[in-house]
């Protein structure tokens, strides 16, 4: 019984696999016809590298005794900061998108 567990979880790590590289690599030869097209998306993840620099610099890097028993450096402390406070602001952004939208959309 245990190999056909094993043969199914290969079968669905392959499957995964797929599906990753068909969701990333499709969408890119698609618009290779159009490279235009790519330039908004381009910005947009340069804007978001950018958001996550400022952030990465704003976090601070202290540890305390259970992050330094786990073998947590002060690199990676700050750059999970980094990580949470470009979550809390993208967050933050698409909230008040949503609800300038809702009474954009009453208002009219």
């Amino acid at each position: 019984m245990e190999n056909f567990v094993d043969i199914g979880l290969w079968i669905a790590y392959i499957l995964v696999l797929v599906a990753i590289v068909s969701a990333v690599l499709l969408p890119i030869i698609n618009s290779l016809s159009d490279p235009k097209s790519l330039i908004k998306p381009l910005g947009a993840l340069v804007g978001i590298g950018i958001l996550f620099l400022i952030c990465w610099a704003i976090a601070g890097d202290t540890l305390n005794a259970k992050a330094i028993a786990a073998g947590v450096t002060p690199g990676v402390s700050q750059a999970v900061g980094g990580a949470l406070i470009t979550m809390y602001v993208l967050f933050v952004i698409a909230l008040v998108g949503i609800v300038f939208t809702e009474i954009n959309k009453a208002l009219k």
